[in-house]
């Protein structure tokens, strides 16, 4: 019970709660079998801290993990025994009434002794003796029954004396079986070397793969929290905006309600005394005594009355409308913050890319706005100059970029092969190396119904799924980010380059000829300009 503890104690992983496997050790000492770990430190990656399961201690760094090599030897020693000397697990063959170690091996007896009988065994030369080992049926000749001492090259097997000079490997080059092995293990070293340093450079692939993984979490975590703050202080700065005009709203409100409350009580009052003379004068009118109709006072309309009246209403008038002047203000100041916000977030500017038609090969059919790249089988002949390309279907834009986000959008013919993408101005322009063939250019070839991205001859094949041959290029040069997308229903991300542009960089469009059927297939790349590319 004591020695189950004690495993459970020094020998279990507390993961998987199996004896370790190839055992590892955090910095804060505890152990665990490497794929146990590895598969808590990647579940962990997300929350952007580390903790040992043992301890709970953390860390920010992802833990290093070190062989505890002295525990490796403990698991190894404890799964596999080794037998004390003197105790091999193999026994004397000629001890029958109680098993006795043996300390040698017959090969010609196909026999193990033990020290007593190994005394009186015979000391003849054909007797060779070994280690004690339990195969030594598999150490002599099938058909001879005889010791194999020598290794055939050309069959790859193992052979006695009489099958190299009798027998069906006779003639064949052999070898001593030491000298054979020694060739064998020095060739297994050399694969041995071989698949270490292949071991090593796929776990530093992984651990680039980690570090990038890493970085890409770190920086989609740092947008969230700026995007998040900035969604935040936009809410708190509408929500004050909000309160402010509701608040104004009410306080015009309750003054205007007040102004019309009073004039309708005038009003009333107005009404009263108009409904006490109209009746006082229909009780005139019915009366039959001249005299007393004639000696009553007149009841008429008072001075003044007018003037209130007109009073009243240019009041109801003036006072019947909320003053509109601060949700105005509130307008102005909300189209200030929006403003600000497009400054801070750097939305990319659309480029006015047009084509420099002296870049242009003279196979290419630049339009006359020169927004268009044509394949044409009808030489142009413009004059051969230093910046023309003679040997590929390149053309230029006029403009470079040194600085800023920007973005441009082509269309593209979908029977045509092309390339586009963009290139220092320095770029060969009498090679044959295509847009992505060199260290230069950056580009998206279509071609063989087959999407490929390719810089400095490095390809990458996308998925064609769906592709619109519609793309948009965008560029971050002082981030030195260069991103391609398709533009079909969906904006779907393409592929992002990244490198330190040192250089201005160039729109450069690539068409080539093409036949379907004998017959040339209309080929042709069109930029957009800022109007189509919104469409």
């Amino acid at each position: 019970m004591a020695s189950a503890d004690m495993r459970k104690e020094l020998l279990d992983c507390s993961v998987c709660l199996n004896i370790y496997t190839d055992p590892v050790t955090l910095r804060c000492g505890h152990n665990f079998c490497r794929v146990c770990i590895d598969q808590v430190l990647d579940t962990q990656e997300g929350s952007g801290v580390y903790s040992c399961p043992e301890c709970r201690g953390e860390s920010v760094e992802r833990p290093v993990l070190i062989r505890n090599i002295t525990l490796c030897n403990i698991v190894e020693s404890f799964l596999f025994p080794q037998p004390t000397p003197g105790e091999t697990g193999i026994f004397c063959t000629y001890c029958v009434d109680s098993p006795v170690p043996a300390v040698k091996s017959c090969l010609h007896c196909e026999a193990s002794l033990c020290d007593k009988h190994l005394i009186v065994h015979s000391k003849a030369p054909e007797h060779v003796m070994t280690e004690p080992t339990t195969s030594l049926g598999n150490r002599k000749c099938s058909i001879h029954r005889e010791l194999l001492k020598y290794y055939c090259i050309e069959d790859s097997v193992c052979v006695c004396v009489s099958c190299s000079l009798a027998g069906e490997h006779r003639g064949h080059q052999v070898e001593i079986l030491d000298e054979a092995s020694e060739k064998k293990k020095k060739s297994l070293r050399n694969v041995l070397q071989e698949l270490i340093t292949k071991r090593e450079e796929t776990e530093r692939r992984v651990r680039g793969l980690q570090k990038r993984r890493k970085k890409v979490q770190e920086n989609a975590a740092g947008e969230a929290e700026r995007f998040s703050a900035l969604l935040t202080d936009l809410r708190r700065k509408l929500d004050d905006l909000e309160r402010k005009v509701l608040s104004e709203i009410s306080r015009e409100e309750e003054k205007l309600s007040l102004s019309i409350s009073d004039m309708i009580q005038q009003l009333e009052i107005k009404e009263g005394e108009l409904s006490r003379k109209i009746d006082h004068i229909e009780e005139m009118c019915n009366m039959t005594d001249p005299l007393t109709v004639l000696q009553e006072s007149d009841m008429g309309e008072e001075e003044g009355d007018n003037e209130d009246s007109e009073r009243h209403d240019k009041q109801i008038h003036d006072g019947g409308y909320l003053d509109v002047g601060l949700i105005l203000q509130t307008l102005h100041t909300l189209s200030q913050i929006i403003e600000g916000i497009k400054i801070e977030v750097y939305v990319p500017k659309p480029a006015d890319i047009i084509l420099d038609i002296n870049t242009a090969h003279n196979n290419l059919y630049i339009s006359d706005d020169r927004r268009t790249a044509s394949w044409s089988e009808t030489n142009q002949n413009r004059p051969k100059t230093p910046e023309r390309f003679q040997n590929c279907y390149n053309v230029l834009s006029s403009r470079g970029f040194t600085s800023g986000r920007y973005y441009w959008e082509t269309d593209c013919s979908k029977e045509a092969w092309w390339r586009i993408g963009m290139c220092y101005p320095s770029i060969e322009r009498g090679d044959q190396l295509r847009i992505g063939e060199n260290n230069k250019s950056w580009g998206l070839r279509w071609e063989n119904n087959a999407l490929t991205v390719i810089h400095d001859s490095k390809e990458m094949q996308l998925p064609p799924k769906d592709f619109s041959n519609r793309v948009r290029i965008s560029l971050d040069y002082e981030a030195g980010q260069l991103s391609f997308y398709d533009l079909s229903d969906t904006i779907r991300h393409l592929h992002t380059f990244t490198a330190t542009f040192t250089e201005p960089l160039h729109a450069v469009l690539c068409v080539y000829w093409r036949k379907v059927n004998n017959v040339y297939v209309d080929s042709w790349v069109k930029i957009l300009n800022s109007q189509e590319a919104q469409m």
